[in-house]
């Protein structure tokens, strides 16, 4: 039975591989939360801009002019 040795440079093959493999999934899912980020965002900025407007028109002051 021979024994393989593990060398420095297969331990630093192997580390730069995995490396690479988990950067390159990392960028991928970067993409997507930056889209549903900005996806979310619009909405919460949409719905703010809904209810505001909804609010003022419930408060807005009536001012009635008579002539006597």
């Amino acid at each position: 039975m021979s024994e393989n040795k593990i060398t420095r440079d297969d331990l630093e093959s192997k580390f730069r591989a995995l490396q690479a493999d988990v950067q390159g999934r990392a960028a991928d899912k970067k993409q997507s939360v930056i889209a549903a980020g900005s996806a979310i965002a619009t909405v919460v900025v949409l719905l703010a801009y809904l209810f505001g407007r909804r609010s003022g028109r419930k408060r807005g002051s009536r001012v009635e002019f008579r002539r006597f």
